[in-house]
């Protein structure tokens, strides 16, 4: 059966820092969880409150149907995965994956069966008598990761698990760990600052920053509405234009529209991201392309006007489609976007100009 855990009000410092300000959060059972967040923000701390590996200056830690606060990391039930592996090197694949269960005696033909069984869940069954150094850095990790799955944990805990690992070897272990997730349905906390994996593998995303949770929820939820402007500009690159509103129509300082925003009239700041700035081809446009980068299947647009310079995002084959090239006069829709006030308080959605949307349409 999957397990709950509910952090309570907890806090950490070091040395005079505070490191977790009092942090609440509930992670539902089965659940695959991510932490995300930059270096600093307090995620590996919090995952090693959960562990047992570190004790909270306050706060309470509950897992399942007891208190954990004051437990020893051995009477939690939680399976630990370390960035580096932590294998022993002298020891087999088969040797590693058994320790946990060697050290608490459990009788050899289930060590044995347990061992095999996990080394057929990661798909490295014929590497059982190699040791690490014999193993590539994602066969490590898979190795890693059994071990901590070998007594049967009730939370599985992965601290920045694919950081060492190059970019494709991370694309498809985090597809296999999603897979695996899938089938063992641990409740799961991973901590990461990789915006990418946390969106592609978690149910559900906490955004850190300075020892504080600054929004929870679906990737989706949070990627297209972010709490504040912290997590707008930690989700990825913005054009951000400091802009006014004056009755639902959004104006930038730099003197040309931005769209529609249902927001009292004053000064504010537009994010809109690249994918949102849309070039459309006009000879008599008051826009001019300045720059095109194609990488790959996605290309950047750099657009200018009067000294404002806007990055736009599309395909590589919506360029070709689109007849764009540099040095040619465009026009510019903006097709969504973020507001966000002096003061921080929004988000408000920025939509697209009716004129503009008609534009589109034809």
């Amino acid at each position: 059966m999957s397990t709950e855990i509910t952090i309570s009000h907890v806090a950490r410092s070091f040395g005079g820092h505070t490191v977790l300000d009092n942090v609440t959060l509930t992670v539902q059972p089965g659940e695959l969880l991510a932490l995300l967040g930059p270096s600093g923000s307090g995620k590996t701390t919090l995952l090693r409150l959960i562990a047992g590996l570190d004790q909270p200056d306050r706060g309470n830690i509950i897992i399942g149907d007891f208190d954990a606060t004051a437990r020893k990391p051995k009477e939690r039930g939680v399976g630990f995965v370390f960035q580096h592996y932590a294998l022993f090197r002298h020891m087999t694949v088969f040797e590693n994956i058994a320790f946990a269960l060697r050290i608490r005696k459990t009788p050899k033909a289930e060590v044995k069966m347990r061992v095999e069984e996990l080394l057929s869940l990661i798909q490295l069954e014929t590497l059982a008598g190699r040791y690490p150094a014999q193993l590539s850095g994602g066969q490590r990790q898979r190795v890693a990761l059994a071990r901590a799955l070998a007594s049967q944990p009730r939370v599985l805990l992965l601290d920045e698990p694919f950081g060492a690992l190059d970019a494709v070897v991370r694309r498809d272990l985090r597809r296999w760990l999603r897979q695996l997730h899938e089938v063992q349905k641990i409740t799961t906390i991973f901590v990461t600052h990789d915006q990418e994996e946390a969106f592609d593998l978690a149910d559900r995303v906490v955004i850190m920053n300075a020892g504080k949770i600054c929004q929870e929820g679906t990737p989706i939820d949070i990627y297209q509405s972010p709490a504040n402007v912290f997590v707008h500009e930690f989700l990825g690159e913005s054009n951000q234009l400091p802009c006014h509103i004056n009755g639902h129509a959004v104006q930038a300082d730099a003197g040309f529209a931005l769209g529609e925003a249902n927001a009292p009239d004053g000064p504010a700041r537009a994010f809109i991201r690249p994918h949102h700035v849309l070039p459309l081809l006009n000879q008599r446009g008051a826009w001019g392309i300045s720059r095109i980068a194609a990488t790959g299947a996605q290309a950047r647009v750099s657009v200018t006007r009067n000294g404002t310079t806007l990055e736009a995002a599309m395909t590589a084959d919506a360029l070709l489609e689109s007849g764009l090239g540099a040095d040619m006069a465009v026009d510019v829709i903006f097709t969504g976007g973020t507001i966000f006030r002096p003061d921080g308080s929004g988000p408000v959605r920025l939509g697209a100009l009716k004129p503009a949307l008609a534009q589109l349409r034809k």
